[in-house]
């Protein structure tokens, strides 16, 4: 199952919009949105609202889980382009082209996002292997502690180091 939106006639260039649009492709829907937030572009506005009209779209018109969405497909396509022109020296005109681009976002369900769970699996591996503490943790450092410290101290009868001063 999946929903979709689509924004047409948008006057921001397909070159530019393209750049934002590949950077949301394949995440889920909370990651698309963060990294939309903080990109400074004016294309980003857009999809941005694209994608929070896709999720809508999705939970109203298909009664999906807006937690297991991700962005399946997402792309921009060429709108019509405005031609105008710059008067220039000598009589001479250049001319400005003033893009505009169609951008359609669809969304589907999927499963639990991987990093979530990879995020609990790594947790549970960090708590097994963290150092006990408490009564637990000094009764066991004792024994290790004393062995330590008898082998490192020199005996009474031997003598000094022949490095050291006699």
């Amino acid at each position: 199952m999946e929903a979709r939106a689509v924004a047409r006639f948008v006057r921001v260039t397909p070159r530019k919009a393209r750049f934002v649009v590949d950077a949301v492709r394949g995440k889920n829907v909370h990651d698309a949105l963060a990294i939309l937030k903080f990109t400074p572009n004016q294309a980003a506005r857009v999809v941005e609202k694209l994608l929070k009209s896709a999720v809508a779209n999705a939970e109203n018109n298909h009664h999906m889980d807006a937690d297991l969405l991700k962005v399946s497909t997402v792309f921009v396509d060429n709108g019509p382009t405005m031609k105008r022109i710059h008067p220039r020296a000598m009589g001479r005109a250049y001319s400005i082209l003033k893009r505009s681009s169609h951008i359609t976002l669809v969304v589907e369900e999927g499963e639990e996002p991987a990093r979530r769970t990879r995020r609990k699996q790594v947790a549970q591996v960090v708590s097994k292997a963290k150092p006990k503490r408490g009564k637990a943790a000094a009764a066991a450092a004792k024994p290790a502690e004393a062995k330590a410290t008898k082998s490192k101290a020199p005996k009474a009868s031997e003598p000094a180091s022949e490095g050291g001063e006699q």
